[in-house]
């Protein structure tokens, strides 16, 4: 049996999606569980290592704020880290309490907890850590900017941030907001046909550039077959994305500019070309 410590963010989840406030993206996460291997957990330990520019994380803190599947949790623990993992979802803190129990049953290093990034008693109770990890869960919360600044709080001195934020993109990120907010407040039956109506233009683009490029087979796949990033299917993904709400994004230079005002220094950053996806940035606090 593995631990997992409940806080106050317990029910308050719940009582937001049954109000049209958010979505349970972490529902999705049980089924990537699935297909959870070594290769995948080697390609999680390599990108903490190339982002932190680190070998090992043998005698470091992590603390994973948003652990999701937990994936990247196990990653760093795998590396060496003493971990601490939380979620606000309780279906994600259950999936990242499944993979300890499969690679670290017992293990007093890495503890797995419901807790809310929005929480700063709850954060400041943690202690420090040495990295402080939130790769694409800040901007769910519906209060980012809190959220990033709140971040900061459990990280230590030298420590590192990583962190990553949907890119803004003007008025076509307002436009996604409208749309997400939209999915979330429709009577559960009306959701379906809502996600068909948005998304079949852009779905059509795609079937025409397949067909276009001769790569048919690849789209066809793409429906059939769990997409090899996130191991769900491409139909799940666009649930995803559609209802993905609560919804806020950032320029890169505005996220510079917030830490850089905190003390926080710029060490790494992956931007542009992302469209709607993320931005990646390091921070280091020194």
């Amino acid at each position: 049996m593995v631990e997992v410590r409940i806080n106050t963010a317990a029910g308050l989840h719940g009582r937001e999606v049954a109000s049209g406030e958010r979505f349970e993206f972490g529902k999705n996460w049980s089924r990537f569980l699935e297909l959870v291997d070594e290769d995948r957990i080697t390609k999680a330990e390599n990108s903490l290592k190339q982002w932190l520019e680190v070998e090992s994380l043998d005698g470091k803190s992590f603390l994973d704020i948003g652990s999701g599947s937990g994936l990247y949790s196990l990653a760093a623990r795998r590396l060496g880290a003493r971990v601490h993992s939380l979620d606000y979802d309780p279906h994600s803190v259950a999936c990242t309490a499944e993979l300890k129990r499969r690679y670290f049953p017992g293990d007093l290093s890495w503890m797995v907890e419901e807790g809310s990034a929005l929480d700063v008693d709850y954060l400041n109770s943690l202690g420090k850590f040495d990295v402080v990890y939130s790769w694409g869960v800040l901007h769910h919360t519906g209060r980012m900017w809190p959220a990033l600044d709140n971040a900061r709080l459990p990280l230590g001195d030298d420590g590192k941030l990583f962190i990553a934020i949907y890119n803004d993109t003007g008025s076509q990120s307002a436009r996604w907001k409208t749309i997400k907010r939209t999915y979330n407040n429709l009577p559960k039956p009306l959701r379906l046909p809502f996600a068909l109506l948005v998304m079949a233009p852009l779905e059509a683009k795609s079937l025409l550039r397949a067909l276009a490029t001769f790569r048919l087979g690849g789209y066809v796949r793409s429906w059939t077959q769990p997409l090899p990033e996130r191991g769900m299917s491409r139909w799940r993904d666009v649930i995803d994305w559609v209802g993905g709400y609560p919804y806020e994004v950032a320029k890169p230079q505005e996220i510079f500019d917030f830490y850089r005002a905190r003390g926080l220094t710029l060490m790494k950053m992956q931007c542009g070309g992302v469209g709607l996806g993320c931005n990646q940035f390091v921070f280091e606090k020194r």
